[in-house]
C-alpha cells in the first residue's frame, strides 16, 4: 500500500488549508488552489509544491514570489522531505533506475560529469537544445519566461533526465531550467544518445515512456503540442503504439493521436516502407475504415492522427459477452467485407485482421483499424507481422501476401465470433503459429452445432491452409454470404446519422397580429421542409 504523502499545511499547520481553522483570517493557501500545478510530484495535491507559489504562509507571515521565497525554501524541513520522497518516485522513467537494470555504471566517462551550484541557470528558454542532463545529485526547477515574469512550470529530482526533448529534436528549449540546490548531473550529448541507442536497444523502450511522459494530461499544453495538435490523455497501449484522446489546435476538432513505439520507429527499414506506404493509407476514405488525417514525425518517432471513435472494440464485445448472435456476426462480416475490399483495390493488404481491430460504434457500425502494418500485395516480410491467433500461414512463413491473406484473418475473426474460442489454442506463440502452418482452421460446428451450413462454410473455406483454396478475394467472400444475410434481413449497411444544427428565433409581436403570424411560420414552416429542416414553435409570455 502507497503510503499517503503530507501537504505543506499538515507540517506547518498553518490553518489555511481547504476549511482549515483560519481561513477567515489568512485566507486559502494558495497552494491549495492553483491548478497549473496538479501532476507535479507524481500527481499528488498541490500543498506539496508550496516552494513554486508566491502568497504561502511560512515563518509566521506570507511569503513573496518563488523568486523571492526561494532560498529559504531550500532550508525548509518539509521540502527537504519533498525532495527525500520525489527522488524515488516514478522509478520507471528515472534514468538512473535503467541504468541501475543494466548493471553500466560505466555508461557515462568523467568528461560528461557536470556541477551546477544552487541558483545557477543551465538550461536556457529559446535556445536550441543540444544537450541533455540527468540528475544524479539535487533537484531543480523549470520555469518559463512571459511577458517579462517568470512561471514556474515544474520540477525535477534525482533520476530524472532534463531537456531530454532536444536531443530528440534540435528544437529550442521551451522553458528555462536552474537548479533549487546544488546539482550533480550527467550531460547526455545527441551522439552519446545515438552510441547508447545502438548498444543497448532496451534504451528505445525508456525512450518511449520518456516521451508519453511528456504528453501527460496535467502538464502544460506547450509539452503535448504534436504539430498541430495537442494530446490531451492516455486512451490506450499495445505492443506497437500509445494511443491519446487528442484535438486540433485551431478547428478543435476531436482526434486520437497514435504513437508508434521508439524500437518500430528508429528502425531505419520500417520506417521507410512505413514513409512509403503512409500516403496511402491517409487517401483511404471509407465507411467502414478509419479515417487519417495527418502524420507527424517528430521525437524520433511517428505519429497517425485519425478520427476520434467512441465505442468499443470486437475484442472487447466478446471478452463480455463470449459469444455473439447470428445477425450480429453477419452484419460484422459484411461491412468489414466492405472495407478491406475498398482498400484490396487500392492495392494494400491490412495484414492484422483481428478482433481488436475491428471497432463497433453505436448502432453498431463498424470500422476496421490499424492499418500501420499495412503493405503493398505481393510483399515478403520475414519479421512476423500481424497477431498469431489470426495469422495466415503465408505471413508466418514470410511469403508474399495477397486478398487471401486478410480472407484468413477474417475467417478466423468470424470462427471466434460464431464459438466463443479462438480457432487455435497452445501454450506459446510459437506452438499457435505451429498450429496454422500444419492444421486446418477446426469444423466450428465441433463447438456450435446448430451453425447454418453457409456459415460453416464460410468458415473453412475462408481459413484455409492453402491460399489457393480459400475465395480468392473479399467480393467472393461477400458473394458467399449474401444468400443467409438476405435471409435474415441484414445488410452491413449503416448509414451514419448526419449532425444537426439548432437556431433560436424570438419574435415580439402584440396579440392582435398572432393569427396572421400563425400564418406565416406556416409559410416559414413549409419552406424549412424543403431544405430538411424542421420548426418547432413555443409560445410563452413576454417580459
Amino acid at each position: 500500500m502507497t503510503q499517503r504523502k503530507q501537504n505543506c499545511w499538515e507540517t506547518t499547520r498553518c490553518g489555511r488549508e481547504p476549511e482549515g481553522a483560519l481561513l477567515s483570517e489568512r485566507g486559502t493557501c494558495p497552494a491549495a488552489t492553483d491548478a497549473s500545478f496538479h501532476g507535479i510530484n507524481s500527481g499528488v495535491n498541490g500543498g506539496r509544491i508550496c516552494w513554486a507559489v508566491a502568497g504561502t504562509f511560512c515563518n509566521g507571515k506570507v511569503q513573496g514570489t518563488f523568486a523571492e521565497k526561494r532560498h529559504s525554501c531550500l532550508e525548509c524541513g518539509f521540502f527537504k522531505t519533498v525532495r527525500q520522497e520525489e527522488g524515488v518516485a516514478k522509478l520507471d522513467t528515472k534514468f538512473l533506475s535503467f541504468i541501475s537494470r543494466n548493471g553500466e555504471k560505466a555508461l557515462f566517462r568523467n568528461e560528461n560529469y557536470r556541477f551546477i551550484r544552487s541558483g545557477e541557470r543551465f538550461i536556457t528558454q529559446g535556445e536550441v537544445g543540444e544537450t541533455a542532463y540527468v540528475i544524479q545529485r539535487g533537484s531543480c526547477l523549470v520555469i518559463v519566461e512571459k511577458d517579462g515574469q517568470l512561471h514556474p512550470v515544474n520540477h525535477y529530482g534525482e533520476g530524472d533526465i532534463v531537456g531530454g526533448m532536444g536531443i530528440l529534436t534540435g528544437e529550442p528549449h521551451l522553458a528555462h531550467v536552474e537548479a533549487e540546490t546544488d546539482m550533480e548531473l550527467w550531460a547526455l550529448t545527441r551522439a552519446d544518445f545515438e552510441s547508447i541507442s545502438e548498444r543497448d536497444p532496451e534504451l528505445l523502450n525508456f525512450l518511449t515512456e520518456l516521451v508519453a511522459n511528456r504528453f501527460d494530461s496535467h502538464r502544460p499544453t506547450a509539452y503535448r503540442t504534436i504539430g498541430k495538435y495537442v494530446a490531451t490523455d492516455i486512451i490506450g497501449r499495445g505492443g506497437f503504439s500509445i494511443v491519446y484522446r487528442g484535438v486540433h489546435s485551431t478547428l478543435n476538432m476531436p482526434v486520437a493521436i497514435k504513437m508508434m513505439r521508439h524500437n518500430l520507429a528508429m528502425d531505419r527499414g520500417f520506417l521507410g516502407n512505413f514513409r512509403g506506404e503512409a500516403k496511402t493509407i491517409a487517401a483511404l476514405n471509407h465507411e467502414n475504415i478509419v479515417r487519417i488525417y495527418d502524420i507527424e514525425e517528430r521525437y524520433r518517432t511517428v505519429f497517425i492522427v485519425m478520427e476520434l471513435l467512441e465505442g468499443e472494440s470486437l475484442k472487447d464485445l466478446l471478452r463480455r459477452i463470449k459469444r455473439i448472435t447470428v445477425p450480429l456476426a453477419m452484419d460484422i462480416l459484411l461491412q468489414a467485407c466492405r472495407g478491406l475490399e475498398y482498400a484490396h483495390e487500392r492495392g494494400i493488404i491490412h495484414r492484422d485482421v483481428n478482433p481488436d481491430n475491428l471497432f463497433l460504434l453505436s448502432g453498431n457500425r463498424l470500422k476496421i483499424l490499424d492499418f500501420g502494418l499495412a503493405c503493398p500485395s505481393g510483399t515478403e516480410d520475414i519479421n512476423l507481422a500481424g497477431t498469431a491467433a489470426y495469422m495466415s500461414p503465408e505471413q508466418i512463413e514470410g511469403e508474399a501476401v495477397s486478398p487471401r491473406t486478410d480472407v484468413y484473418g477474417l475467417g478466423a475473426v468470424a470462427f471466434e465470433m460464431l464459438t466463443g474460442s479462438k480457432p487455435f489454442r497452445g501454450e506459446t506463440t510459437q506452438e499457435i503459429l505451429n498450429l496454422h502452418l500444419t492444421e486446418d482452421i477446426p469444423d466450428p460446428a465441433t463447438l456450435l452445432p446448430e451453425i447454418s451450413s453457409e456459415l460453416r462454410e464460410f468458415v473453412q473455406t475462408a481459413a484455409r491452409r492453402d491460399p489457393e483454396r480459400r475465395y480468392p478475394s473479399v467480393r467472393h467472400a461477400l458473394e458467399a454470404l449474401r444468400p443467409l444475410a438476405e435471409r435474415l434481413d441484414v445488410t452491413g449497411r449503416h448509414v451514419p446519422a448526419r449532425p444537426r444544427k439548432m437556431s433560436n428565433l424570438l419574435l415580439f409581436y402584440p396579440e392582435e397580429q398572432q393569427v396572421a403570424l400563425k400564418s406565416l411560420m406556416e409559410e416559414f414552416s413549409a419552406k424549412a421542409q424543403e431544405l430538411g429542416a424542421d420548426l418547432r414553435i413555443a409560445d410563452f409570455q413576454a417580459p
